[in-house]
């Protein structure tokens, strides 16, 4: 395959690679990529195939259309990361910002000098120090027991003696030896414990002198790490489209995190941009597709175009789009919705309940649009001391409860803290969940993480996720979408949706859901809605139920 060429002489200026929409030619450069990867799929060269089916494990693609000097467009792919054998390369991509996989280069000696450490470590904690622990352990063992037994000697002399004693017995004289006896006994166990330090002590010491070593390789290990590292990200230089040159140390100095994560500048948008810098040309837009199926528990969609992430791409390429002209963000990502005025349904001197509107954040963001925390300072004051007391997604409608002063922000927060609320949201699924098989009601009970590097989405996470349990029960079916009602156990951030689009969870995402949805179902508001809130309130003791009407 080769870069494509088409003849255009009109010129704008570059999308937003965080927040965008794939524009014609970058959804027509897609479409010939996937159609050249279907025929690349019948090869009968075997590297063909492995390739399609590393990519079909799931995979992120780029496109980029670039302009040079004589207003020809050229098509450029990417892929994220490295595949197979053929690591950064592969015919009809581009390659590397920066390859330092070069047999016999500075970093693959290196790194093969980190994994003979590995090795070396492994195999010295697996059998030198498991050895000397383990004969540590032995003549410990070894030695407690003869202390121990001579404590339960002393155990029934002092019986024998306590019984003669309340037996009335014994005269002074026997009693007087058994004072002697008791003092040697306890004096006894002392010098038995004192030989036991000291019989135990070279052992110990090679114990410690063991440990010691291993702690001096993993230092050693470490310092090379991160010497290499440093190395790395000093020497992966990235090109703007001035023709200015930093490398990845030097951008990310002026970050808050300081050191770039790891794979950073391996993603498609980086190297599609020093690509075409390096030819000279101008950048023109530029999308990104996932392809295949999800992992490592991200919710993706094939065929479906993604933002960049932000936690390693975002300071990358805020760096290599200086010099250009570039769309700000959308910011406002309800699309078509009509922004509608929250509506307090209930109030009393502890707090109210309103209806907020999708669209409308629950507390102050990064923009400028009025969130419901402050719509509500507006409407009662400052003095009033309202505060939201728990949280709906921007996109997501529905009832929140707002509490006056701090004694009832406390105790409202206590009862959603304790799950004490029974909260019921309704929701559009895409798909017909009598397709899918998947039962009326039930119980999923998928654990949710953030996903640190490209926030604000989630992803299922068995290992480090917080536990998430949502109950659902189907109702309905109308014009392919399912509707569905949610009570969730847990208040995870976005559970409902990633609940929803997982294919580990439902494997329908809601209607409208822009994060982990379909682009073209996307047009329109997300259609969730929380629909009804109950709980009992612990300074007036009552029983509170409201409910707001669903708005599709």
């Amino acid at each position: 395959m080769h870069y494509g060429i088409e003849r255009r002489f009109d010129s704008r200026i570059m999308n937003n690679p965080f927040d965008y929409r794939p524009d014609k030619e970058c959804r027509e450069a897609f479409e010939k990529l996937i159609d050249w990867l279907e025929e690349l799929k019948k090869s009968d060269r075997a590297e063909e195939v492995n390739f399609c089916k590393e990519l079909a494990d799931g995979k992120m693609l780029g496109v980029l259309i670039a302009e040079d000097s004589n207003g020809e467009r050229h098509r450029l792919y990417a892929f994220s990361g490295q595949l197979g054998n053929g690591g950064f390369y592969h015919d009809g991509f581009v390659g590397p910002v920066f390859d330092y996989l070069q047999p016999g280069g500075y970093f693959k000696i290196h790194e093969a000098e980190i994994s003979r450490q590995n090795r070396e470590i492994e195999g010295f904690e697996a059998v030198n120090l498991a050895e000397i622990r383990t004969e540590y352990e032995l003549v410990k063992a070894q030695l407690t027991s003869s202390v121990d037994a001579f404590k339960e000697k002393c155990r029934q002399s002092k019986a024998q003696r306590d019984a003669r004693r309340q037996a009335g017995l014994i005269d002074d004289s026997e009693m007087a030896e058994m004072i002697r006896q008791s003092q040697f006994e306890k004096a006894e166990i002392h010098r038995l414990k004192k030989r036991l330090a000291e019989d135990l002590q070279p052992y110990e010491a090679k114990l410690n002198q063991a440990t010691a070593q291993l702690e001096a390789m993993k230092e050693r290990r470490r310092h090379d790490s991160e010497e290499l590292q440093n190395w790395l990200f000093s020497n992966f230089k990235l090109l703007n489209a001035r023709g200015e040159s930093r490398s990845l140390n030097e951008i990310f100095t002026e970050t808050p995190i300081k050191i770039p994560p790891s794979g950073t500048g391996e993603c498609c948008a980086p190297k599609l941009l020093q690509a075409t810098y390096m030819q000279g040309w101008k950048p023109i837009s530029i999308a990104e597709y996932w392809y295949g199926k999800p992992k490592g528990g991200e919710l993706r969609i094939h065929g479906e175009h993604y933002p960049a992430c932000r936690g390693k791409c975002l300071p990358v390429l805020s760096w290599m789009l200086q010099g250009l002209e570039v769309v700000p963000p959308l910011e406002n990502h309800s699309h078509s919705v009509t922004k509608l005025t929250p509506k307090i349904i209930y109030e009393n001197e502890w707090f109210c309940v309103v209806n907020k509107p999708s669209g409308m954040l629950s507390v102050p963001g990064k923009g400028c649009e009025i969130s419901l925390q402050q719509w509500l300072e507006n409407q009662y004051g400052i003095d009033r001391g309202v505060k939201v007391a728990h949280r709906l997604d921007q996109d997501t409608s529905g009832l929140i409860i707002a509490t006056f002063g701090v004694e009832a922000y406390k105790a409202m927060q206590s009862i959603f803290a304790t799950r004490k609320t029974k909260k019921t949201y309704v929701a559009l699924l895409v798909g017909d969940y009598r397709d899918k098989g998947l039962a009326e009601q039930g119980i999923i009970d998928l654990p949710i993480a953030p996903d640190w590097l490209d926030r604000p989405r989630q992803r299922v996470d068995f290992e480090n996720g917080k536990s998430a349990v949502t109950e659902y029960q189907f109702t309905d079916v109308l014009n392919g979408k399912s509707r569905v009602i949610f009570h969730p156990i847990t208040g995870r951030t976005h559970q409902l949706r990633v609940h929803s689009a997982s294919d580990q969870g439902l494997g329908m995402p809601i209607s409208g859901d822009r994060l982990y949805g379909k682009a073209d179902s996307c047009t329109e508001r997300l259609k969730l809605h929380a629909h009804k809130i109950e709980f009992t309130f612990p300074l007036d003791g009552q029983y509170y139920s409201f409910e707001s009407d669903v708005p599709f």
